[in-house]
């Protein structure tokens, strides 16, 4: 009885361990996350904040919302830069962009990327090439989902 104690013990602490850094990280992973959406956007003749930008409903997915940050009229039309919200477990359900490459940073939330018949965990930190006519879903997790998405040629 008294090593089923200890070992009931050992495994009380130790869970409570992880939820502790679980929840560090996840203090650490919003942390991050605030400061991307509260920072700035410094061009050679404007500085634009990137709270002061709206959130744009997609046009076609439920639950997906999107901020501009470099449009293609900034860079020529050869990137443009977006923050991709997906509210909790919402879809961007399979699209592709026609001869557009485009990279996914992963910077707050979680989710899973279906790519080329590839399943891939999405966490902060994470980065994906998506090549230009390639189909690609999006799943968003319990928590939502940020992207960092950027484009090149840019999006229209």
């Amino acid at each position: 009885m008294k090593r089923y104690c200890i070992l009931l013990i050992a495994l009380a602490s130790t869970y409570c361990s992880v939820m502790a850094q679980s929840k560090d990280s996840l203090k650490s992973e919003n942390l991050f996350l605030e400061k991307v959406l509260s920072a700035s956007i410094y061009f050679s003749d404007k500085q634009v904040k990137i709270d002061a930008l709206t959130w744009n409903a997609h046009p076609t997915y439920k639950g997906v919302y999107l901020k501009h940050l470099i449009l293609g009229k900034d860079a020529k039309n050869q990137l443009s830069c977006h923050i991709v919200k997906v509210e909790p477990n919402c879809i961007l359900d399979i699209h592709q962009h026609d001869g557009k490459i485009e990279i996914h940073e992963v910077v707050g939330g979680s989710g899973t990327m279906f790519l080329d018949k590839k399943e891939i965990i999405y966490t902060v930190g994470q980065i994906c090439v998506i090549p230009a006519n390639t189909p690609h879903k999006v799943v968003a997790g319990k928590n939502g989902l940020y992207l960092f998405a950027k484009f090149t040629p840019a999006l229209q």
